[in-house]
């Protein structure tokens, strides 16, 4: 991974060397507060808004403070990508509660840390033949108040992905504990069955994430149906196609559940269309300049 050689903090583009944080800020101390990460593609960030207003979304129900304003984080993001220097950059987004220590009545300051690093694609040979992925040992539950949200309390998603690389598969799928298909540790996805796209309805419960919203947006577009439907470990393994979604690998086809062959275990037609189109929507948004 690319050396990140400046960072924002809290109004300030610093080198990365030199930033610094409370010891007794509250995404420490507590693992309290949120993040996001998305794609800029021509120095342009692919969906800022609606990665902020998740945030907001998830702000508010966790009851975490945010800047007043999305305009402070907009701008934060282009001031550090001219001090990057990318055009092409993975781009993380952290608000924590800022010092617990906090004199009683005062308003809440948080925390804003954001960080951007030249883009770097999966290999190459996943879009050609596909990701192997398995099935995690663990269960998400629908009582966890941080499910459905993208915390900074993510350790759970990342012992989950160990488990993935232990067996040599490129993400780790979860299921709720009533055993319903809900997502992948760092991603969303899609079964296809007779050509028609199914996905996880957002109340399983599971991350709203932003590039799955793309892809229902173009299926739509390409007239290819969709449905958000409860899904269980059997349409997983009946699927003809299986993909996966997020902002760094955009739409990534599944060929494999460990040792199950998905389909005739080449990446399938509609996955390939959906990438298309969700690349014709991402030049369309961030075109390169004229």
């Amino acid at each position: 991974m690319s050396r990140i050689e400046h960072v924002y903090v809290n109004g300030e583009i610093v080198a990365a060397d030199d930033a610094r944080l409370s010891a007794f800020d509250g995404g420490i101390s507590h693992g309290a507060g949120l993040f996001t990460t998305l794609r800029t593609y021509h120095g342009k960030p692919f969906r800022l808004p609606a990665h902020l207003a998740r945030m907001r979304r998830s702000a508010e129900r966790l009851a975490l403070p945010m800047p007043s304003e999305d305009g402070e984080i907009d701008d934060a993001v282009r001031r550090l990508l001219r001090a990057s220097g990318l055009g092409d950059a993975r781009l993380r987004i952290t608000i924590t509660p800022g010092s617990v220590r906090a004199a009683a009545g005062d308003s809440p300051s948080p925390t804003v840390l954001i960080t951007a690093q030249q883009a770097e694609s999966y290999p190459p040979e996943f879009y050609r033949r596909g990701m192997t992925v398995c099935v995690s040992s663990f269960k998400q539950h629908k009582d966890d108040p941080t499910v459905g949200h993208k915390t900074v309390s993510y350790f759970s998603r990342l012992l989950a992905l160990r488990e993935a690389h232990r067996k040599h598969c490129g993400e780790a799928i979860w299921f709720t504990t009533d055993n319903h298909l809900a997502e992948g540790s760092i991603s969303n996805i899609f079964v296809v069955r007779d050509e028609t796209v199914l996905t996880p309805p957002v109340d399983t419960p599971l991350l709203p994430g932003i590039a799955r919203a793309v892809v229902l947006e173009v299926c739509a577009a390409l007239r290819i149906t969709a449905l958000e439907q409860p899904l269980t470990i059997n349409h997983l393994l009946e699927a003809d196609q299986v993909f996966l979604t997020n902002s760094i690998m955009e739409v990534m086809p599944v060929c494999r559940i460990e040792r199950h062959a998905v389909g005739d275990e080449k990446v399938g037609d509609v996955t390939r269309r959906l990438h298309e189109g969700y690349r014709d929507v991402v030049w369309k948004e961030c075109p390169p300049d004229a």
